[in-house]
Parts: structure tokens; C-alpha cells; sequence
């Protein structure tokens, strides 16, 4: 029973861990050097893929090697830490890409007041379109 509780608490780790890495990589990676890719995202003209979206699959690849290494060396340790990035891309996929900007056009009329902040924060980060100038790096912070 033990090991379980130990599991889930490195799942929520790993997910609180992902928002550090993340603030920081849409700070000083997106609005710095990766620029080129995420720019497509700061754009008005948005389609349904942009270029940022590489940046999905980059972050993919760790959650996927510590899920199949986890399972091929049944560590449930690297496991718990896979599921735990795969945990946070999931909680990052309904807040930011449906909720936020409503790519899958559902969701529209939600009450909860931290969505709504979520939500209104991320906004005032897009309401600047250039790498420089822009706050609020955060996903499920606001």
C-alpha cells in the first residue's frame, strides 16, 4: 500500500515539476531561441496545427521513455514519472488548447473562477505578439 501512496506522490511531483520546466522553457526557450516555432502561435492567424505544436511531441518524448522504460524495466519509479508528464500534457491540452483557446470548440461556458483566471491570464500573455514584452509563462498558474 505504501508503494502506491510513493507512486502517486511522484505523479503529482512530476506534474508540479512539468509547470517549473514549462514556465520556463515558454520564457527562455519559446520567447527566446524557439521563437521561430511558437511565433505561429502569437500570430492572428492561428490554423488548427501551427508550428508550435512540434513543441508538443518534444515534450512527448521524455513521458514516453520513462513510460516504456519504466514498463520494459518494470521501475515503477520511472513509470510513476512518465505518467506524471503524460498527467501534466493532459492537464495542459484541456486547459490550454481547449479551454483557453477553444481549439475543439467545446467548453465555452465553464463558471469555475480559477479556469476563468487560467483563462484570462494566458490571454494577457497573447494580447503582446512578439517574443519580447509578455508575462503570465505559466500553464496551470496564473
Amino acid at each position: 500500500m505504501l508503494d502506491y501512496l510513493l507512486y502517486i506522490a511522484i505523479v503529482i511531483i512530476s506534474i508540479i515539476i512539468m509547470e517549473v520546466v514549462a514556465i520556463l522553457t515558454h520564457k527562455y526557450i519559446m520567447h527566446g531561441p524557439g521563437w521561430f516555432l511558437h511565433k505561429s502561435h502569437h500570430s492572428k492567424k492561428r490554423g488548427f496545427f501551427e508550428l508550435n505544436d512540434v513543441y508538443f511531441i518534444i515534450f512527448s518524448i521524455p513521458s514516453i521513455y520513462c513510460i516504456l522504460n519504466g514498463l520494459k524495466y518494470n521501475n515503477n519509479i520511472i513509470l510513476s514519472i512518465g505518467i506524471g508528464i503524460l498527467s501534466y500534457g493532459l492537464i495542459y491540452v484541456f486547459l490550454h488548447d481547449i479551454f483557453v483557446h477553444r481549439r475543439f470548440s467545446i467548453l465555452k461556458k465553464i463558471n469555475n473562477s480559477y479556469l476563468k483566471k487560467v483563462r484570462k491570464a494566458h490571454l494577457k500573455h497573447h494580447s503582446v505578439k512578439t517574443k519580447k514584452g509578455c508575462t503570465n509563462f505559466g500553464f496551470i498558474t496564473y
